[in-house]
Order: C-alpha cells, then structure tokens, then sequence
C-alpha cells in the first residue's frame, strides 16, 4: 500500500477515561506499521496549543472541535490519516466535521459507565464532579451527546485496548481505507 492511500479522518469520541488516547494510539501504530502517513490530534494536546485561552462554555468547546476538524480536513486532503480523540461532546459538530472532510470519516465510540471512568481516573475529576467540586464536567453536569451511528463502538470495559485498535482497523479495511 505505502503512500498510495488516501486520506482520512477517524474520530475518537467518548468521555474523559473512556480509551479514546489509548486506543487512537495503537491505531497510529498499526497505520504506520502498514506505511500510512498519520497524525494524532489529542483534545488535550490540541487544547494546551492550538486552542490555548478557549474555556468549557459550550461556544468555546465547539470552536475547539471545529478547529480539530480544521486540521484533519487539511491533513486528509493530503493523504495522511487524521485521528482525533477528544471528548467532542455534541453531535452537531461532530456530524459538522464529517461533512467538512467529505464523507472519508470514521466515527469510533468510546463508551464505559460513569463508575467505571471514575474508578480509573487518577486525578479524582469524576468524584469532584460527582460531588459538585467541578461544574461543567461532561458527562456528570454537562451534556455528553453520544453518535447515533458511530462507525465502531467501543466497550472500554468490556475489552482491551488491543481488542478495540482491531476492531477499529478491521473496519478501516472492509470500508476500503487500508489493505
């Protein structure tokens, strides 16, 4: 296949916890062990650069996701995969990159129940959430939105991050992505 391929976009959505950096990042690894040009575009990577000064009202996060598809637009138009993974809690915006990036969009769910996200998070953000410390926290306070029809779902509790990356890269191939 080497540079052959055509660009793409794979969005990771979910909640804080829920797999999508892991996971995004076993995908990058087997993309380029296959010679794909890819770049991996964190929400909180993205955040601390590209949208420094941008805060949590529901404004500044959309200007956040659409500055994320921004980039995987300019990158799939030449021929890298482009993955995101960031929270992208609303649908809108979501479905508005997709269209931005011309159909070549693969939306990956990450899904786990909020005790599940909790128990794995190491800095205590869902307990302080839970107990009003933290407003504005998607998924306890602020809306999370989760896609109608994601192209993969991910059960984050259920499976290992080795089995969600080949779910998702077994769907890359049947839609014709990669050999």
């Amino acid at each position: 296949m080497g540079l052959e391929h055509q660009g793409f976009t794979i969005w990771f959505t979910g909640l804080s916890g829920a797999g999508k950096t892991t996971v995004s990042r076993l995908v990058e690894k087997e993309l380029r062990a296959r010679g794909c040009k890819v770049e991996v575009l964190d929400g909180d990577v993205v955040r601390e650069n590209l949208s420094k000064g941008l805060g949590f009202s529901k404004e500044d996060r959309d200007t956040n996701i659409r500055r994320i598809g921004f980039v995987c637009e300019l990158l799939a138009r030449n021929d890298v995969v482009a993955i995101a993974a960031a929270i992208s809690p609303y649908r809108a915006i979501r479905d508005e990159n997709r269209a931005r990036v011309g159909g070549r969009f693969v939306e990956v769910y990450c899904s786990a129940p909020i005790d599940v996200l909790a128990e794995r998070d190491v800095k205590g953000l869902y307990r302080k959430a839970l107990r009003g410390e933290i407003k504005h926290f998607t998924g306890v306070d602020d809306p999370y939105e989760p896609p109608l029809n994601p192209e993969v779902v991910i059960a984050s509790d259920k499976e290992t991050p080795e089995e969600s990356a080949a779910k998702v890269i077994a769907k890359l191939e049947k839609l014709g992505y990669i050999k």
